[in-house]
């Protein structure tokens, strides 16, 4: 078992890039993460990761042995994952990510009752409002707003999720209410951006169809709650799901902007890398998720 741990960390410091990233993924402090790696570089008399002050990376027979590794490692998950099938008794962790806003009010409230139903397994929740790389780094469940690109993973639609313009009434009272699209470009837009995210535009509905308008504004950010903020705030024009500020709008903390021009709804749902398509753990979440949040929509 000792062996089969040791090539768990290996994998995950290789995708990872860091000995310290690899162990606190698989909840192992960075020395016993390091002492893993020796021991399988004692194990072959080689080296297998090249280390600087920089980075990590791995070694040309590195490499090689990594892919083995994640092959040996993707086989030994779906055979638990047949046995657990027939036990009826899933067993093991569930990886899952969703942007933040979403990830902290929809996906979050499912997890406590899942696992209390099933107490064989374990989650590990990551939020970002960030692309992530589902199969590098090793998700399991992915919740996704918008539209998926990457043909690699299968979709499940939950629901469509609608879209709204929403600010302050201070901030209406200040800058004036926007008639049409049109006047948003002398508005302050308050945007999601990333590293290397792409250029910035909402898709507003229109008599004429959807019709995609370049926005701009001074303040931007990566996460989605500090839209949200600012927009209470008074700052500016924020585009956000209806889930996020249905309160505000009903307690008249948020005004709707351009309501008879709303951006198009976004799709809802989730991601899974087809190698895991029959593990039932995972199967057994989406399935509760889907349950639970297509009432809400």
């Amino acid at each position: 078992m000792s062996y089969l741990e040791s090539l768990r960390v290996f994998v995950r410091v290789v995708e990872l890039g860091s000995i310290t990233a690899g162990g606190r993924d698989l909840r192992l402090s960075p020395a016993v993460a390091s002492n893993r790696i020796k021991d399988l570089e004692n194990r072959f008399g080689l080296r297998l990761l090249n280390r600087t002050t920089r980075k990590l990376t791995p070694t040309e027979i590195g490499r090689a042995f990594y892919d083995h590794a994640r092959r040996v490692i993707d086989t030994l998950d779906e055979a638990e994952a047949l046995v657990s099938s027939f036990s009826g008794k899933p067993q093991g962790v569930i990886r899952l990510t969703a942007p933040l806003g979403l990830g902290r009010r929809l996906i979050a409230p499912l997890i406590p009752g899942f696992c209390a139903d099933n107490p064989g397994i374990e989650i590990r929740l990551r939020l970002s409002d960030r692309n992530v790389n589902i199969v590098e780094d090793a998700i399991d469940l992915a919740f996704f707003l918008g539209e998926p690109a990457d043909s690699a993973l299968k979709w499940r639609k939950i629901a469509d999720c609608p879209r709204v313009l929403v600010t302050a009434p201070a901030y209406l009272a200040r800058e004036g209410d926007p008639e049409g699209p049109d006047d948003l470009a002398g508005h302050n837009c308050l945007l999601l951006r990333y590293p290397r995210s792409p250029e910035y535009y909402w898709v507003l509905q229109t008599a004429e169809g959807p019709r995609k308008m370049m926005v701009q504004g001074r303040f931007d950010t990566d996460d989605g709650d500090v839209l949200r903020d600012w927009a209470l705030a008074g700052h500016g024009i924020a585009n956000r799901p209806m889930y996020e500020v249905a309160e505000d709008l009903a307690a008249g903390r948020l005004v709707e902007v351009l309501p008879d021009h709303r951006p198009l709804p976004a799709q809802f749902g989730c991601l899974t890398p087809h190698r895991r398509l029959q593990d039932p753990k995972v199967r057994m979440f989406a399935d509760h998720a889907v349950r639970e949040l297509r009432p809400l929509f």
